[in-house]
């Protein structure tokens, strides 16, 4: 017999209180406890959790404190994965069953990323840190986003709340570095692209040779689909750079790089020749975050003249062409093309080189720290009576070192949208979330885009709080004199004061690009 809604929502609180550890003597917390907690943006639950600890185990210094407060957002995350497992067996249809899927692995990367700034290896600094921590908060708002998407928050959520979210935002407040910290090499490259990678992607002939497998639908390679290539590169010893090189061709496949399959890289025949395709959608029954035809987990991933696609169409909405939360990765001359939510920059550090974007609605969003360096950015036309927007930047919490940052390169109308472009509306980007934070430098605007240059989410939601900047672009849509006048908007004119977002201060560029042999200005 079916145990009645409200049943199962007290017995989820019920459970959620019964893991709870048990202070001491109450829940008062010592003195101690609460000077340290007040430093935080969430003082109580800090308080709560840590109320039980002996004198003997109360922080001394930040240091200390820092790593009780990570360890505390690690084992409620880990208590919280355990619950979101045991939830799967009250999902009441497909819907709710595709969402709670995508949570375990969401929850899965979670406690990932907690557990390299836990246990950092060595030379890790706490930028990178910085970076783990937001990723982990970002996997958990897009847990939640799944639900909301499919029309099953209502029941899911309440049976999900707890406070991770909190505990991390914590853990992002005491970890936050100054920018200083970001560790920057010269050379030209990031340093994380070590000079051998640079030569596989700077190479002008096809690296038949120099792949370690290859995919060709007419047989000639290893495979005939990727995704059989993938299966093999993940039963591969050792995690040195691992080259798969996919021939012209369509491949109809969903692919994904999983969280175990670190520096894999993927060389094509050239935009438009190696084509990957997909056409899972909001609309067709899936999540965005499980939409993406093509996604990446495992960090370092590299890309070169490969084409990513999803053709669902306009009237299924959100239809993501690829997806990445890879640390470190690299995407060199490779074309994006869908409609609303084509790029995915879900999460980490991300660089992009003379690559090409097509979309409508919030077609590069996500909330990585990302660079496109020299990108062609095409917006393409949209339904009838829809406005277009190039970004929906994700960031949710100040302390998040995440944002979108587009440098030298070109937003212009697809061939599709030219005809009628003067009756579309084109905006630059909207705020997904409440900290959205966008940068647009030295790119060329042309004529679409609305002299108001940014669009409202809903009403005056983050209008306050977000940061978005604009900084010497050229081209007809670049005048600045009729922009928005909200609080969060900003034209610069400083080169120092915009620098903080170039491939050398933003992403760290200069310690991890270089060894994937991608061209790239480092500075303005």
């Amino acid at each position: 017999m079916a145990v009645p809604e409200m049943m199962l929502a007290l017995l989820a609180i019920f459970m959620s209180f019964s893991l709870l550890p048990s202070p001491v003597t109450s829940n008062e917390a010592p003195p101690d406890i609460t000077s340290w907690c007040s430093q935080t943006p969430y003082p109580k639950p800090c308080e709560y959790f840590l109320s039980h600890l002996p004198p003997s185990s109360v922080p001394k210094k930040k240091s200390d404190f820092k790593k009780i407060v990570m360890q505390l957002a690690m084992d409620r995350a880990l208590k919280a994965q355990s619950h979101t497992r045991w939830l799967g067996d009250k999902c009441r249809n497909h819907l709710e069953k595709v969402a709670w899927a995508d949570c375990l692995e969401l929850y899965e990367n979670t406690i990932l990323q907690l557990n390299h700034t836990i246990n950092p290896t060595a030379g890790c600094t706490d930028v990178d840190a910085q970076t783990w921590l937001s990723t982990a908060l970002t996997s958990l708002d897009t847990c939640q986003t799944g639900f909301i998407e499919l029309g099953a928050a209502e029941y899911m959520l309440p049976l999900m709340s707890n406070n991770v979210s909190k505990l991390i935002c914590n853990s992002l407040a005491i970890n936050n570095p100054l920018p200083s910290a970001n560790e920057t090499h010269k050379g030209g490259y990031p340093s994380w692209v070590r000079p051998g990678e640079r030569k596989l992607l700077q190479a002008s002939a096809t690296p038949a040779s120099q792949a370690n497998l290859v995919v060709a639908k007419d047989g000639s390679g290893n495979f005939k689909t990727i995704k059989a290539a993938v299966d093999a590169a993940s039963k591969r010893k050792g995690s040195g750079r691992f080259v798969i090189y996919v021939k012209a061709g369509v491949y109809k496949e969903n692919v994904v790089i999983g969280n175990n399959m670190d520096n894999i890289m993927f060389v094509g025949d050239g935009i438009g020749k190696t084509i990957v395709t997909g056409s899972k959608s909001v609309g067709g029954g899936s999540t965005t975050f499980d939409s993406a035809t093509f996604a990446i987990i495992g960090s370092g991933f590299i890309a070169r003249d490969v084409t990513f696609q999803n053709t669902a169409g306009a009237a299924k909405h959100q239809a993501v062409a690829l997806r990445s939360g890879s640390d470190l990765s690299v995407f060199y001359r490779c074309s994006f093309e869908g409609y609303q939510d084509t790029l995915y920059v879900h999460s980490q550090r991300q660089f992009y080189k003379e690559c090409d974007i097509y979309g409508t609605v919030d077609f590069i969003f996500g909330n990585a720290a990302v660079v496109f360096q020299n990108c062609n950015i095409y917006v393409r036309r949209p339904m009838s009576g829809q406005q277009t927007t190039v970004t929906a930047q994700g960031r949710m919490d100040p302390n998040q070192n995440t944002g979108i940052s587009i440098h030298n390169s070109r937003v212009t109308a697809a061939s599709d949208l030219r005809p009628v472009q003067g009756s579309v509306k084109s905006y630059l980007g909207r705020p997904w979330k409440e900290y959205s934070r966008t940068v647009y430098m030295q790119t060329f605007l042309d004529s679409l885009i609305n002299p108001a240059g940014w669009l409202e989410w809903s009403g005056n939601f983050a209008l306050n709080t977000l940061y978005y900047v604009e900084y010497m672009n050229t081209g007809p849509g670049s005048s600045t004199d009729n922009r928005v006048k909200w609080r969060g908007y900003n034209v610069i004119t400083n080169p120092t004061e915009v620098s903080q977002f170039t491939v050398e201060n933003f992403i760290s560029g200069g310690s991890w690009i270089p060894s994937a042999g991608v061209p790239f200005t480092s500075s303005l």
